[in-house]
């Protein structure tokens, strides 16, 4: 019993310690280890720099081309029309014949009053002789007064039968002069309302629309709330105005501002202006709606970039701007208008600083950007342009 006491004495010390030595153990086992720092890869974008040129102050507006003179030919006499000189749709220039009305019954009243008119002046002839018989007669008293008064009111009466006749002449040349119907003004013809053969009335009906296409008119219309800007600077100088069809934004055609109403309109709250264009290439058709920029003025100097670059936020526009260490700063911008594929930057940048005009989303305020030079881009030899 005493071997066994000590015996258990002896060991209750070394399982104590074995206790003690697996504690440190398992407790460096249970400590986890701590993360390696990640560094966030730096965001490819696509850069270009801030620059400065003249921008224009403009209005858009959508328009209206008109013809700038548009006539209706119509007869002044009445006829068969017995000849049709041009093809629809051709241009015309003044005085170039279109329809010619059968000319043989004016011919003919033409011919019958020069005869009356020689018939007249005849008659005119003789009284102006009797006249001056009656006054030879009238010194020697051997005609009564009365016959002497006769023979003079005669002259009168045959003077005024020959200015009759005169002006029955002239009337009868008009008439058929009417016969052939020529051009007033130049421009393209267009479609003919009646054929060969047709029998038209004086000053009845249309026979045909002339329209004069170079220059030719833009209208449009600005809001009330505009116009006190536009009349300021139409005091200054002409405006410069640009006209672009839909189908070719890239292909303005240049005008001025030659018209603006002197009222506004009560439904529409607009004012209605006009441009003159010059349009040699006959681009431009009456009819046909265009965008209208009226230019009021140009800011020299102003900064520039590429309109991609610019995102919207709740506080407002802004840009990603790329610093020398290769990171990312957002600068709060007040944009102005578009220049093209460029937009003013009024506020909140400087000419040359570079901006970020593609990989915006994977951007982060102060974080690292790396340059990628774009696609079309890539191929171009060292030193050349880009």
């Amino acid at each position: 019993m005493g071997q066994t006491r000590e015996a258990g004495k002896s060991t209750r010390p070394g399982r104590a310690l074995g206790v003690v030595c697996l504690l440190p153990v398992l407790l460096v086992g249970c400590q986890k280890a701590a993360p390696p720092s990640v560094e966030r890869p730096a965001a490819p974008v696509s850069v270009a720099a801030a620059v400065i040129q003249d921008a224009a102050v403009y209005l858009d507006e959508v328009g209206k081309c008109v013809a700038r003179e548009v006539v209706s030919v119509q007869p002044q006499v009445s006829g068969r029309i017995t000849a049709i000189h041009f093809a629809d749709g051709a241009d015309v220039k003044t005085g170039d014949p279109l329809f010619t009305i059968d000319p043989r019954p004016y011919r003919a009243q033409l011919d019958a009053a020069v005869a009356t008119l020689a018939q007249s002046r005849a008659a005119l002839d003789l009284a102006k002789i009797q006249f001056v018989r009656a006054g030879n007669l009238r010194q020697t008293k051997a005609i009564a007064q009365q016959d002497y008064d006769t023979r003079k009111n005669a002259v009168d009466v045959s003077a005024a039968q020959v200015e009759q006749g005169q002006a029955a002449v002239e009337t009868a040349r008009l008439n058929l002069d009417y016969t052939s119907i020529r051009s007033p003004i130049n421009g393209r013809a267009g479609h003919r309302l009646v054929d060969l053969g047709n029998v038209v009335t004086a000053n009845s009906g249309s026979l045909l629309m002339i329209q004069r296409l170079d220059p030719i008119y833009a209208d449009f219309t600005v809001a009330e709330n505009d116009l006190t800007t536009v009349q300021r600077h139409l005091a200054a100088g002409t405006l410069r105005v640009e006209v672009r069809l839909p189908d070719e934004p890239d292909r303005p055609v240049m005008g001025q501002l030659t018209f603006l109403d002197n009222a506004v309109q009560d439904a529409t709250g607009t004012v209605m202006l006009r441009a003159t264009v010059a349009n040699s290439e006959r681009r431009l058709w009456p009819g046909r709606f265009v965008k209208v920029r009226l230019v009021l003025s140009t800011v020299a100097g102003a900064v520039l970039v590429p309109a991609a670059a610019p995102q919207m936020s709740a506080k407002g526009p802004f840009v990603y701007v790329v610093k020398d260490d290769s990171t990312a700063e957002l600068r709060p911008v007040r944009l102005g208008q578009r220049q093209g594929e460029l937009v003013v930057v009024a506020e909140g940048l400087r000419a040359g600083e570079r901006v970020v005009i593609n990989g915006q989303l994977g951007v982060t305020p102060g974080g690292k950007v790396r340059i990628e030079e774009p696609r079309a881009e890539r191929g171009t030899p060292a030193g050349g342009q880009s």
